[in-house]
């Protein structure tokens, strides 16, 4: 079902994310307008990215599985073990990357069988890979691999296993039960197996043959036990069988598996776990989104576990066992019911990563201290009230987020943590940030948004590698000028705040890519914020702006621009010289008229116009050659009558949307919008879809909710890409309502199929009746009134009876007339009988109409 949008319908949200790479934080508040983003905008964002942001923990996904699986390969000493998720503290800045993760979702399996070849080069590969090794291993797995991806596959291919020697097979996606067919001989070989996506119930007893099998993936399939056959597996070291419908635990046979180190089971149906086998050798567990309500106690002894997932379930303490796990590095424990941590758990000298997100913690123990190797700590969604200070005893702590909270300060001594590269403290009670944040020099990603803050520390300009700030929604009167000295900062938001003023000091801030200013209280577009020549998204929507500066034209990078909301009575023509702009919103203002240099707008593809005063539609805009989205909804605006037929001009035309106007017709040659994918024309008054509607092949999503409506053209169904439809709140006869509000074309293009054969037999059956019943007299008055009256009869009164002549003559007035559908002939013919007074044959098609209505030919 298409959901009812209104004017504000195109959310900025998506183009806002993809415009900044690293920006998604919770910090900020996206306004609304229109999804997506030029590739342009995301290179020009991602280059700063890579200038800026440090890798120090922020390890790349291939990286980290490399780092676990070559690092199992190597003695148990504690120098090399640290190496499996961390590396050392790097001054060297790279690409952002997500934050770091063990391995909390072993579902890629796809992206390390290139790396894993077999024990001798696994012995050999160093946690940092040169391009030229990747490379090379690339190239010796691509000997041994076969992909057969989503190839419709019913039953173990054979074939191919005897015409190649196959290492690395992928399956993923198909419909395979089994391994039925396959040569034993074939499959000796295999050290991957991926079977992802197949709707697997069970392994096959088979899967016992495959002694050289060292990874097995069957994620996402509907297994619910793992058979004993596995216990055969003796070179096993990956099992991934998460997203599966598995209720027990322990499985027969497991502790068998001497070389097993990562097992997935997450997102099962486990409920609880009694006994655990002896795997000495695990090193990552997953269970994340299972049903588990009580920390099993059996995992605190498996003796070398390093990563474990628990997400998403329902525990609500750990038990004193957990001491036990003495190498664990990282533990996951976001979205359970968590109201406090047993002491025991500081004892796990060698944390390096704790997650426990959206709990009900209330405390945090001062023995925090513990974790001297601890780099993330990630608190979000509790109910703290204080961090202890012994926090600032964990000096190698590089992350920090404790947003959503209730914190009303940081810890005394925080400029203790020198390698803090983040500090998230979102949505708190915090009433100011303290002047000792100057002396984090290392701090990269500052966010304080949803506070109470009046002010930001001039100290903050010491803070000379930050990137990134996030301050909505405090109580921010002066624009803090000590973040104009920061030369890496190129992300800065404040909506929500009071700032009325920019000062000079931001021309110098010329670096900065990401400016946001919403909802704030600023009178004038400042001439200062035209020095920045870099700035390539700024939004000052809900604002007092009326007028845009000429030296706006300055800002050459500007690719998107959001001014809905501010008090702009006329179009301004200043914007015009923005050649390179891309994306602009200047919705629910008060504009009369577009200027006719928007012509200038050579790249402009995404246009929000909604809820404005135009007493007409801007014809100016149909010279936008590459617009690919417009929105002239006008909820809280003036309300259009009519489309211009000039509108087809924007062959570009991806997304239209003309909602909550007046306007009866679409254009006729609507049709011309060959790249139209989107049309959005709620509360309308729209009666009719013109014959060249149905030209529109590219057509998915279709909204004529609250119209005029009373038929739908029968060829409707050549809209055959059409996916969503939305004919609600409409006077439809021809499908009746009931028909529709399914939303499913199928169903209607079946009702108007039948509904034209009806018709058409109707008609015939009219026809019939006419023609045996009409005298000569009115039949003479028939052919004038049909406009035949110039044409000769073909057929001679003297050989042929009436009732012949007058039925052959409707023939030929149909043929004649092949634009009108069965129904508007019909319809044409009883008004001309009624002209003629023919009243006896119109009492017998009323009588037939009457029998129709109740019995379906």
């Amino acid at each position: 079902m298409m959901s009812e949008e209104n004017d504000e319908s195109w959310n900025i949200e998506d183009i806002s994310a993809q415009f900044r790479k690293e920006s998604q934080s919770q910090s900020v508040k996206e306004p609304q307008f229109i999804k997506e983003r030029s590739t342009s905008l995301n290179e020009a964002s991602h280059h700063q990215e890579r200038k800026s942001s440090d890798q120090t923990f922020e390890t790349d996904s291939v990286e980290d599985t490399l780092q676990s699986t070559s690092s199992f390969e190597r003695d148990r000493d504690e120098d090399k073990r640290k190496q499996i998720q961390f590396t050392e503290t790097s001054t060297t800045d790279t690409s952002p990357v997500p934050e770091p993760e063990v391995i909390s979702s072993l579902e890629t399996i796809e992206e390390i069988a290139d790396i894993i070849l077999s024990d001798e080069t696994i012995e050999k590969v160093s946690p940092q890979v040169s391009e030229e090794n990747e490379e090379s291993f690339v190239s010796n797995s691509d000997l041994f691999t076969v992909n057969l991806e989503a190839h419709g596959l019913q039953e173990f291919p054979k074939d191919i296993l005897k015409v190649k020697y196959v290492k690395y097979l992928f399956l993923n996606k198909n419909q395979i039960r089994s391994f039925q067919g396959a040569d034993p001989a074939d499959l000796l070989g295999l050290e991957i197996l991926s079977l992802q996506e197949n709707g697997l119930t069970s392994l096959p007893s088979e899967i016992q043959l495959l002694h050289n099998l060292r990874i097995l993936n069957v994620s996402h399939n509907q297994i619910s036990s793992i058979p004993k056959e596995i216990s055969e597996l003796g070179n096993i070291a990956q099992l991934l069988f998460n997203n599966n419908c598995i209720k027990h635990f322990p499985f027969s046979g497991l502790e068998n598996l001497k070389k097993l180190k990562i097992l997935n089971l997450g997102k099962n149906n486990l409920e609880y776990i009694d006994t655990m086998p002896n795997l000495k050798t695990l090193s990552v567990l997953n269970l994340e989104y299972n049903q588990l309500t009580i920390f099993p106690k059996v995992l605190c002894f498996l003796p070398n576990l390093l990563s474990l997932n628990l997400n998403g379930n329902s525990i609500g303490s750990l038990p004193k066992e957990v001491r036990e796990l003495k190498h664990l590095e990282k533990l996951t424990m976001d979205h359970n019911k968590l109201t406090f941590l047993a002491v025991e758990i500081f004892q796990l000298f060698r944390m390096k990563e704790l997650r426990l997100a959206d709990n009900l913690l209330e405390d945090i123990s001062y023995k925090i201290e513990n974790f001297r190797e601890l780099r993330i700590l990630i608190l979000d969604k509790n109910v703290l009230k204080a961090i202890p200070e012994k926090i600032t005893n964990c000096r190698m702590l590089e992350y920090l987020s404790v947003s959503d909270n209730q914190l009303t300060e940081l810890p005394k001594n925080i400029q203790k943590l020198k390698n803090l590269r983040k500090l998230h403290v979102n949505r708190n009670n915090m009433m100011k940030i303290t002047d000792m944040i100057s002396h984090l020099s290392n701090i990269r990603s500052l966010e304080f948004s949803g506070n109470m803050i009046l002010h930001v520390p001039i100290e903050v300009k010491n803070c000379r590698k930050i990137t990134k700030v996030g301050l909505d929604y405090n109580r921010i009167v002066y624009f803090p000028v000590g973040l104009c000295a920061l030369e890496s900062l190129y992300y800065l938001t404040f909506n929500g705040n009071f700032i009325s003023e920019i000062p000079v000091d931001i021309s110098f801030s010329k670096q900065l890519l990401h400016l946001e200013l919403n909802e704030n209280k600023l009178l004038i577009f400042s001439e200062h914020l035209c020095s920045l020549i870099h700035l390539n998204y700024l939004d000052l929507s809900k604002n007092l702006i009326k007028k845009i500066p000429p030296s706006v034209s300055n800002m050459v990078s500007l690719h998107v621009l959001i001014l809905s909301y501010n008090k702009f009575e006329t179009f301004p023509a200043e914007l015009c010289t923005l050649r390179y702009l891309q994306v602009l919103d200047i919705s629910n203002n008060q504009l009369q008229k577009i200027p006719s240099e928007i012509h200038n707008f050579k790249r402009i593809q995404k246009l929000n116009l909604s809820s404005n005063q135009f007493m007409y539609f801007p014809i100016e805009l149909c010279q936008l050659q590459s617009l690919e989205e417009l929105c002239i909804s006008q909820i809280n605006g003036r309300k259009l009558t009519r489309l211009p037929k000039e509108l087809c001009n924007m062959t570009q035309l991806k997304r239209l949307d003309i909602s909550y106007n007046v306007i009866k017709e679409i254009p006729g040659n609507i049709g011309q919008l060959r790249n139209l994918v989107r049309f959005d024309a709620v509360s309308n008054q729209i009666n009719y879809l013109p014959p060249s509607f149905l030209s529109l092949k590219s057509l998915q999503q279709l909204n004529l909710k609250g119209n005029n409506l009373t038929d739908l053209p029968s060829g409707i169904h050549n809209l055959f890409s059409l996916k969503e439809i939305n004919f609600d709140d409409n006077l439809l006869l021809r499908p009746p309502m009931e028909i529709c509000k399914g939303k499913q074309l199928y169903t209607i293009t079946r009702y108007l199929q039948k509904a034209d054969e009806r018709d058409e037999k109707i008609l015939e059956k009219i026809m019939k009746v006419v023609a045996s019943n009409i005298s000569e007299t009115n039949f003479e008055f028939l052919h004038q009134k049909l406009n035949l009256a110039s044409s000769e009869t073909s057929i001679s009164k003297s050989n042929v009876p009436l009732k012949e002549r007058a039925y052959q003559t409707l023939v030929k007035w149909k043929n004649e007339n092949p634009s009108l559908t069965a129904a508007a002939l019909r319809d044409q013919l009883v008004r001309t009988l009624k002209m003629i007074g023919v009243y006896e044959i119109m009492d017998k098609i009323t009588a037939l109409t009457l029998y129709t209505r109740a019995i379906k030919f």
